[in-house]
């Protein structure tokens, strides 16, 4: 079976689709999923949060997030309180009904997701 393959321009610098969440700048974009059978599907795609109104996500997947990029602050924090002044190359993962704040000031938070759940359903 071949490997499937999308070069650069097709991923990573595309701006990703809004999440569907008003008034805030997060951005999230799919770029594969498995052919699994329903409910055990992954997909994985990169995930922006720009400088503005912070994103509270409550997550009913498990989802890991690799920092690929940080430009200004870009602050992680979970529903006890702990919080992560993120880093490039800083590694998360998010269990199935956590909620995480995702919040950036000065610029932009850039990462690579892989998540237990169908194409478009963050």
């Amino acid at each position: 079976m071949p490997m499937l393959y999308k070069p650069k321009a097709e991923g990573y610098d595309v701006k990703p689709v809004a999440i569907p969440a008003p008034g805030n700048n997060s951005f999230l974009g799919d770029i594969f999923t498995s052919d699994a059978e329903k409910g055990k599907e992954i997909s994985c795609g990169f995930y922006k949060q720009e400088e503005g109104e912070a994103l509270v996500y409550t997550y009913d997947y498990d989802e890991m997030k690799i920092i690929l990029e940080v430009v200004g602050e870009y602050v992680l924090t979970d529903e006890t309180g702990y919080s992560v002044s993120v880093q490039p190359g800083d590694v998360f993962y998010f269990k199935k009904g956590c909620t995480i704040t995702f919040k950036n000031t000065g610029g932009y938070g850039y990462a690579f997701f892989c998540g237990l759940r169908p194409n478009g359903t963050a």
